[in-house]
């Protein structure tokens, strides 16, 4: 058995009576202190866990440092200290727990903090959107509307002049128009502080980039437009150069000098012979004029259709503001290089069992497809087949029309064919409706191919339409079907319950054009 040391036992009884003493002196001060009212906390500094707390003053070592008291007396903080939160009211609704969960976090007290997630979690699932929504709204991220008006009118009224430092924005004109004076630049060199790399197409000039231009848009318009994603100068040429456009307009290949407003071929093929209308004269008097009061009521002057030149330059001015650019763009015209699609879906009742009810009744869901590609001679083919277009619009040729007319070469991938029709078209012109303006005259596409014998003729007329945002002239909208009966001159519209409209499709292997 140890002996017993009164030395350190005088010791132990002396040090046991001093933090008695000062236990009680400071469980005074606390209650004192509470009586006198809340008092501002003194900040305490950061203090490892591991450091024993002891200060002059005993009131302040336990208000600022709550810890667990050993057995020696001494207090040692089990963790960071963060600032009180007693007499705080406990939380008891789950956005109460997620506010005091992200309090403690903010203090670093993890553990509490996650306790605390935990438990308004359980509470609402969603709290953490209540959370944000309460404290972060959606409307504290926009910058405030500032209606400020140097006007006598309204707060409330926006004053344009001060929406921006630069002023109103821009039109696209505009801003087009800002892009005249600029060059072409050549691209940025490779390796920082080495030269450029050349650029030819900078260097010529204005004349020869024009005729350049002119060039490309003759042999695809889509490309001469994509120029304009180049650069800001190519941008310009393509979207005001306007003798590029006239050139495009008035040519044959993809502009309206390959548009046709009268019949230039017969159904079946070959030339068709055309003349000018006849022109009844009045009659010559005596004197070698005239005499028009004589027979005023029996003659009558049949005035000529405007050539297409003469229509074109009157349209130009007054439906398309004199813009070759504008003209292209909006006025109806057909497209070559590609062909108008028809999908035609419907449901048909089957043939219902006498055993079964009628519920179970089979329904057949039946889809076919026309198509219809016009050529910038006149002539066009239809074609009503139940094949899908990938394995159809690469054989939609005079060639292999002709090489399957009369049902031969069956063998062949291209004899969907047998059953295409020869046809011709037109655009529709102020003669078809001579009431209506020469810009509204224009629209619509009239159709005519043989029938299903030699003496039916069918007769179509369809509408251009625009699909789309950006697109042009890519829809045929059905205005009339009909059967003409050449022998007996009978006419019958058929119903169009289930035609859809024609949509454009690009063929690549058309070739290029608009």
């Amino acid at each position: 058995m140890e002996e017993s040391n009164p030395e350190l036992e005088a010791f132990r009884q002396k040090w046991r009576d001093e933090v008695s003493s000062r236990t009680q002196e400071a469980t005074k001060a606390a209650i004192e202190g509470r009586s006198k009212g809340p008092q501002k906390p003194t900040p305490t500094p950061h203090i490892a866990a591991s450091y024993l707390v002891k200060t002059q003053d005993p009131a302040e070592e336990n208000d600022g440092f709550p810890g667990i008291a050993t057995r020696g007396g001494s207090v040692r903080p089990d963790r960071d200290p963060g600032p009180s939160n007693e007499g705080a009211k406990e939380p008891e609704s789950a956005l109460e727990h997620y506010e005091r969960a992200v309090e403690r976090e903010n203090q670093g007290s993890l553990g509490d903090s996650l306790n605390l997630y935990r438990k308004a979690f359980r509470m609402d699932h969603a709290v953490d959107k209540k959370f944000k929504n309460k404290h972060f709204p959606p409307s504290s991220f926009l910058p405030k509307p500032t209606n400020v008006s140097h006007s006598n009118g309204s707060v409330t009224v926006p004053h344009t002049a001060h929406h921006s430092l630069d002023g109103p924005p821009q039109t696209i004109t505009e801003l087009i128009a800002s892009f005249s004076g600029m060059s072409i630049e050549s691209a940025p060199p490779l390796i920082e502080g080495t030269p450029a790399p050349p650029c030819p197409i900078a260097a010529l000039p204005h004349e020869i980039m024009v005729h350049v231009l002119m060039e490309l848009a003759i042999l695809d318009v889509a490309a001469f437009v994509r120029l304009a994603q180049v650069c800001k100068k190519l941008a310009y040429m393509a979207l005001t150069e306007e003798q590029i456009w006239k050139r495009v307009c008035i040519g044959d290949e993809v502009g309206f000098g390959g548009m046709h407003y009268q019949w230039q071929q017969e159904v079946l093929g070959g030339p068709l012979e055309l003349g000018l209308p006849e022109v009844q004269s009045l009659p010559i008097n005596e004197n070698g004029h005239e005499d028009e009061d004589e027979h005023e009521d029996e003659t009558k002057i049949l005035a000529l259709p405007l050539s297409r030149e003469e229509t074109t330059e009157k349209l130009l001015a007054s439906a398309y503001d004199s813009s070759w650019q504008r003209m292209f763009r909006l006025r109806p015209r057909i497209r070559f290089n590609g062909c108008y699609i028809s999908t035609v879906n419907y449901i048909r009742a089957g043939q219902a069992s006498v055993s079964q009810l009628t519920w179970q009744s089979p329904v057949h869901i039946v889809t076919y497809y026309r198509y219809l590609r016009f050529f910038r001679d006149g002539t066009a083919i239809s074609l009503l087949t139940t094949d899908e277009p990938a394995d159809v619009v690469h054989h939609l040729t005079k060639e292999l029309q002709d090489t399957h007319r009369g049902g031969s070469h069956l063998h062949l991938p291209s004899s969907v064919m047998q059953m295409s029709l020869r046809g011709r078209w037109r655009l529709s012109n102020t003669a078809d409706d001579p009431e209506a303006d020469l810009k509204d005259a224009e629209g619509d596409v009239f159709v005519e191919t043989e029938g299903a014998s030699k003496k039916y003729m069918y007769r179509m007329q369809l509408s251009l339409r625009n699909a789309g945002k950006g697109a042009r002239n890519n829809k045929l909208a059905w205005q009339g079907f009909w059967n003409y009966n050449m022998l007996t001159d009978d006419t019958g519209a058929f119903p169009l319950r289930n035609n859809k409209a024609f949509f454009f499709s690009r063929v690549k292997s058309y070739g290029s054009g608009a």
